[in-house]
């Protein structure tokens, strides 16, 4: 049976123990309950629960737990260099963080930029934020896609499992972002949104848009 914990948070788990055995034996109770606290916040963050994903070859689900800040239509002008219906969904610290793909499909290339840590609902962090950009060739229709991981004030940390060439099934794991951060999806603009601005989504599960 699969642990629901994210492999990147056993390191902070071990990191957040050495303090809280330390402070239960040595330091005054309030101290040990901050450690405590921390302990807890960690292994929440990290979690990693699995997720029913909806059938029907016609449906995207979302990449990442949070709140949809942003559904428009823009040009991507870096991977797909096209006019695209934008989706972009934040994550708070207390959101999964877990990564996963919107639809079955084949990577065909993946972009990082270093760049700044502004707060990742800023519109700006798209431009100017730390970011890995995955472009994605439909396996359904051929269509490509772009699944951009952007991090955040908090966070400092894109991890992503994929790379050119790999096969991804829709609402499987393909990465994550430690602590705090926002996820752009771009579709061609004949893809049909199924979410709008203020509305709260979970990876894999809910259903963000169809072909």
């Amino acid at each position: 049976m699969r642990i629901p914990f994210a492999r990147e948070g056993y390191p902070f788990v071990l990191i957040s123990l050495v303090p809280l055995v330390a402070s239960y034996l040595w330091a005054p109770v309030w101290v040990w309950g901050f450690f405590l606290a921390l302990t807890i916040f960690v292994v929440a963050f990290f979690r990693d629960p699995e997720r029913v994903v909806p059938d029907g070859a016609d449906v995207i689900v979302s990449p990442a737990d949070g709140l949809v800040i942003k559904c428009e239509e823009v040009f991507e002008d870096r991977l797909l260099k096209a006019k695209a219906l934008k989706i972009s969904i934040f994550m708070n610290v207390f959101n999964v963080h877990v990564n996963r793909t919107p639809a079955d499909g084949k990577v065909i290339e993946v972009k990082y930029n270093p760049g700044k840590f502004f707060n990742a609902s800023f519109d700006k962090a798209s431009l100017e934020n730390e970011q890995n950009a995955l472009l994605i060739e439909s396996a359904v229709n051929g269509k490509r896609f772009v699944v951009n991981q952007i991090a955040g004030l908090v966070a400092r940390r894109i991890v992503c499992y994929s790379k050119p060439g790999t096969e991804l099934k829709k609402g499987e794991r393909f990465g994550i972002i430690r602590f705090g951060s926002r996820l752009d999806v771009y579709l061609p603009t004949d893809a049909k949104p199924a979410v709008k601005i203020g509305e709260k989504v979970r990876a894999g599960s809910s259903i963000l848009a169809r072909w």
